[in-house]
């Protein structure tokens, strides 16, 4: 139970770093796209790094006799449940803002839910945000997998993988950007900057939860280790390429260079934040 409760706190941090997007508000009218870029490059190369030499590393040291057929088997499933994810937001409308400046591309997460506190539309937008961020709880559950091990970092007294703190901090730094584009909408509509705080991090919530169902399975079912593995990393590398790529990119579009250079020099930033991980 120590270590569960220890995983939920994990994924609760990620979550909460998604409120920290709408933090800049307190302070200026506008957060630099340039900065946005650099943090989901940042994000994308920890996340890459971390699912290739960590994920998909450990998920061939537990698979029997040398045989990845569970890792091959969930790297297919975490690409397909995010596309399937995908698929179903696209099929869903939550948004309803009514200022025609915006549209349903700038406030995804149905900012008019928000600021009218309309119960039904918030329980739609969280189990629509269950189905989209739950590979993100997943990756930070199964990287804890060695929880309590020897050999990971010492945190409260409890041996952390070091893979489960990049892992932990590569989602949250991800979120952080995440959290301003949540925020922007809403700013946009004159809500109270701690309602986008709150709404940023509302966004989050089912993370925590995928990442004790992740734990729990991994831990219980330890057989099953190679497919939590590959499941996180599928999940993992396929959302980097299909959106938080994309989304830098997009995001960066009116930057000099349409923001590549700073996608690029985050990623590389974010690889070389992994380097540690390939000595432990």
């Amino acid at each position: 139970m120590e270590n569960i409760v220890f995983v939920f706190v994990a994924g609760l941090f990620t979550a909460l770093a998604t409120g920290l997007g709408a933090i800049p508000f307190f302070f200026v009218e506008e957060f630099s796209d340039r900065w946005n870029v650099a943090l989901w490059g940042i994000a994308s190369g920890i996340m890459v790094s971390a699912s290739l030499f960590g994920l998909v590393n450990e998920g061939l040291a537990y698979s029997a006799a040398g045989v990845p057929t569970l890792l091959i088997g969930g790297l297919l499933v975490g690409v397909a449940l995010v596309e399937v994810a995908d698929r179903m937001l696209e099929r869903v409308e939550v948004g309803g803002v009514d200022d025609p400046a915006l549209d349903e591309e700038d406030a995804p997460l149905g900012a008019a839910a928000f600021a009218q506190a309309d119960l039904k539309k918030l329980v739609l937008i969280l189990g629509i945000l269950t189905v989209h961020s739950f590979p993100e709880g997943v990756a930070v559950g199964v990287s804890f997998a060695e929880l309590g091990l020897e050999g990971g970092l010492r945190i409260l007294g409890i041996s952390v993988p070091l893979l489960a703190v990049f892992m932990t901090v590569a989602i949250s730094i991800h979120n952080v950007p995440e959290g301003t584009a949540i925020a922007i909408p809403m700013r946009a509509m004159g809500l109270s900057k701690w309602r986008m705080v709150g709404a940023a991090v509302f966004s989050s919530l089912p993370q925590p939860i995928g990442a004790v169902i992740a734990f729990v399975f991994v831990t219980w079912a330890r057989e099953f280790l190679p497919f939590g593995f590959g499941f996180a990393a599928g999940a993992m590398v396929y959302l980097v390429a299909t959106e938080f790529i994309p989304e830098a990119l997009d995001t960066g579009a009116d930057l000099p260079g349409g923001g590549r250079r700073e996608l690029l020099v985050g990623l590389l930033a974010g690889v070389a934040a992994m380097v540690p991980l390939l000595y432990v």
